[in-house]
């Protein structure tokens, strides 16, 4: 039995781009199975057993969801999501039996998932929001972080309502490290209310579930698990050209729809080799996530200007460790040349007097290999294959120094 009441409470809990990934899965990749491992960055976060037992009880409750029928019809009013695909979701609900958890590593806690990529990439997000709630309402004083979240919270609102800070438009990201459920609701509910009065443009949030139950928008377009597994999982690949295999497949699933392109899986300035004309033009935007985010947007700009493109027509969404101060920043730098957005998580989510935990579940194998990311920031990446990683560095340079740019 669980000690504490059930964290994920709807299938529509996760964020919104695990659709969009789900759908060109089971359009274009039904067969590819992957594994997911779970890694504790922080160096002083221990999980005690009874940490532990309560995560395994809160991921079975998950488990016994399914997707309610309004709950589906949602989802059909998202315009590039497809009726085959919505019929797909009404049979499919996740499996206990995917999951591997223990007390097996440093941290104290080791989970993975092994299962079709259609189940496993499911179960990333509500995993991740789990082990968050769990921790930390079981670690310390949980009225104490709410009062503090809560405090923290009504001056970032504060900021915004008498616009002391401006950001242009911005989203909360924060369900896979939030501090709560009720702390997400609560940030989402107040952003709402502090953008009302004429300050920056709060436009949504990633969960899909609060999405809906407040009447902003789902956002979010593709993770490195698709680059990842849709550029490595076939060993007729050559992994240098992930992106190109991954952007191929998008736009056949999609045209210009939902069009916002990752850049950092095997590195932007190899991204760049493959972000011609016809790419650049079809996709709406381009999403930082590693690396300098002042060098990043220059280098974008430029790469759009080399092709002949306006960048006025295009979108900059920063998503990587903001707060309201960096994002307003990065704003100002770039607003007057190219359109700008942001992703804002944990800063939302889980800012109290404690630190946040610094989790991730990522892809570490497809169809039985490994698969891996180089972003543009030493440290983010994540595979159980050392010689893998050789491998694909090596292809990586071999590109860049070989083929015309």
């Amino acid at each position: 039995m669980s000690r504490l009441e059930q964290i994920i409470k709807s299938l529509l809990e996760t964020d919104l781009y695990k659709f969009s990934m789900g759908q060109v899965i089971y359009h274009q990749f039904p067969g590819y199975t992957t594994t997911w491992t779970f890694k504790c960055r922080n160096k002083n976060v221990k999980f005690t057993e009874e940490m532990v037992e309560e995560i395994k009880e809160q991921i079975k409750l998950y488990c016994k969801l399914n997707f309610k029928e309004e709950e589906l019809d949602y989802l059909r009013n998202i315009k590039w999501l497809k009726s085959d695909y919505i019929d797909f979701l009404r049979l499919w609900h996740p499996r206990y039996e995917d999951f591997e958890i223990t007390t097996d590593a440093e941290c104290g806690l080791a989970i993975e998932a092994k299962s079709t990529w259609l189940n496993s990439s499911m179960y990333e997000i509500p995993t991740l929001a789990i082990v968050n709630e769990v921790y930390f309402k079981m670690a310390y004083d949980y009225d104490k972080l709410m009062d503090s979240f809560r405090r923290r919270l009504a001056n970032k609102v504060k900021r915004l309502e008498e616009r002391s800070i401006y950001l242009g438009t911005f989203s909360e990201f924060g369900l896979r490290r939030r501090l709560s459920a009720e702390a997400q609701e609560l940030a989402i509910k107040e952003l709402i209310r502090g953008s009302e009065k004429n300050s920056s443009n709060f436009v949504g949030t990633s969960n899909v579930y609060l999405a809906k139950k407040f009447g902003v928008k789902p956002v979010g377009t593709m993770a490195h698990e698709y680059i990842m597994c849709v550029g490595q999982g076939n060993k007729k690949h050559n992994p240098a050209y992930s992106n190109w295999y991954a952007l191929d497949a998008w736009i056949r699933e999609y045209s210009v729809l939902n069009g916002i392109a990752l850049t950092d899986t095997v590195t932007t300035d190899v991204f760049l080799r493959d972000f011609q004309l016809t790419f650049a033009t079809m996709f709406s935007g381009v999403r930082h996530d590693s690396g300098d985010p002042y060098e990043w947007g220059e280098k974008m700009i430029k790469h759009y200007e080399s092709l002949g493109i306006d960048p006025k027509t295009k979108t900059l969404l920063f998503s990587d460790s903001l707060d309201f101060d960096r994002a307003s920043d990065l704003f100002y730098h770039f607003n007057d040349r190219i359109n700008v957005a942001f992703g804002i998580g944990t800063y939302i989510s889980n800012d109290t007097d404690e630190e946040a935990l610094n989790i991730v579940m990522k892809t570490t194998e497809c169809n039985g290999h490994p698969v891996a990311k180089i972003s543009d920031t030493d440290g983010k990446g994540m595979c159980k294959s050392a010689e893998y990683v050789d491998y694909l560095m090596r292809t990586l340079e071999w590109r860049l120094d070989h083929e015309k740019f």
